[in-house]
């Protein structure tokens, strides 16, 4: 007689679910699929084409055979396009090529990071942070950094966060989902904490830093002592438009650069070599498009804060950088839709718009700040304007 055998999840897998950004994605295609005209405002990729000249180097790439196998810590003209734009000395040594920004950090925290380990990290964050963390199980501990605050750390705040078991400090700026980003002051201001507690790494997720409409400052411009203990997260996917082409890179330190290479090495091995060859061109080809696109961000944003300003119960506060808008809906909270249900929480608005104004939104309480809900801008200013009718259409129906 034959036995079959349950499936039993690892330990470390069974922390992971589907994110709640995809799974209100899935609810608002199912909608979709019903023949609803669903606006989905959920997803961070801009919705630009990939530069013209970054496709034909690709395509040139292939047709000359640059389909092989690549070196696992990236090729060697990537690695030196990288080490070239960052904005401060480094050897192309020091850097790795990764299938994403998000391999970057996984490879970091799987090469550093041991059970009971703890990673700050500022809140609101991005929803991957704290998966990935606890994948490695290790502790994610989160600083909430209100509006009042800017949703930006403060030194004091990083103080008293610290204790003998963090091994990293995560900061994004600019910031998923809030818009937030760091000056050279503030930043220089963390990096004295930091001085005081030399156990402590900083991750800095720069990834949005093309995207931004006030002056961006590099964590490793503001506190160049700190680089034999800080990796520097970027890539190419947000600013060049190019999420598909799957390619991000890390900037540290030696030993660290080392470790990383060896879990990749074991992971996925070396990024895509035709995507590389792209990247490679977004690096040192035209770069107008960067300009051009930021402007239109900018107006896009200030489309999307002027309209959730003007509806009552939703106060957005201006974000300086990436293309996402973070409102609190807490003066909403409590009231009742048509149909007589209270919404107690900024899920169960974002519940109610997405089926009642088939409008897809993600609430704040997926990005560790519950109150608040996450409208991404990298859309048609069509969409936003339709979209933003709906919101307030919605809210204004609430008792």
């Amino acid at each position: 007689m034959t036995h079959l055998s349950e499936f039993r999840r690892s330990r470390r897998a069974s922390a992971l679910s589907l994110s709640e950004i995809v799974r209100i994605s899935e609810a608002a295609r199912a909608l979709q699929a019903q023949g609803k005209p669903v606006l989905t405002f959920g997803t961070g990729e801009p919705d630009f084409p990939t530069p013209d000249h970054v496709i034909e180097a690709a395509h040139q790439a292939a047709l000359a055979g640059q389909t092989s196998y690549t070196p696992t810590q990236g090729t060697a003209p990537l690695r030196q396009a990288v080490a070239d734009q960052a904005g401060f000395t480094v050897e192309a040594s020091d850097v790795l090529i990764s299938t994403g920004a998000k391999q970057v950090l996984s490879n970091a925290f799987l090469a550093t990071l041991d059970p009971g380990d703890e990673v700050i990290v500022p809140a609101p964050y991005w929803t991957s942070y704290s998966d990935i963390i606890e994948f490695c199980e290790a502790k994610l501990v989160p600083v909430a950094c209100p509006a009042d605050t800017g949703f930006l750390l403060t030194a004091k705040a990083l103080e008293a966060a610290i204790t003998d078991k963090t091994r990293w400090l995560l900061l994004n700026s600019p910031g998923n989902p809030s818009g937030a980003m760091y000056s050279e002051q503030q930043l220089q201001a963390l990096a004295e904490v930091l001085r005081r507690h030399p156990h402590v790494w900083v991750l800095a997720d720069e990834i949005y830093q093309h995207i931004a409409y006030a002056p961006f400052t590099c964590f490793r411009n503001a506190a160049p002592d700190l680089a034999d203990r800080m990796l520097i997260v970027n890539g190419v996917s947000k600013a060049h438009a190019m999420t598909g082409w799957r390619i991000g890179w890390g900037i540290g330190p030696a030993p660290l650069i080392k470790a990383m290479t060896a879990i990749q090495g074991q992971s996925t091995s070396g990024a895509c070599s035709v995507s590389q060859a792209a990247a490679l061109a977004a690096l040192t080809g035209s770069q107008d498009h960067l300009k051009t696109r930021n402007d239109e961000f900018r107006d896009r944003r200030d489309l999307v804060v002027a309209g959730l300003n003007a509806i009552d119960g939703l106060t957005c506060p201006e974000p300086t950088g990436a293309f996402y808008a973070f409102p609190s809906c807490a003066g909403v909270i409590g009231r009742s839709t048509p149909a007589g249900k209270v919404l107690e929480t900024d899920a169960d608005y974002c519940d109610y718009l997405l089926n009642e104004a088939l409008v897809a939104l993600v609430p704040g309480r997926a990005f560790g700040l519950p109150g608040h809900f996450r409208l991404s801008y990298a859309y048609a200013e069509t969409d936003l304007r339709e979209g933003l009718r709906r919101i307030s259409d919605a809210t204004a129906a609430l008792k």
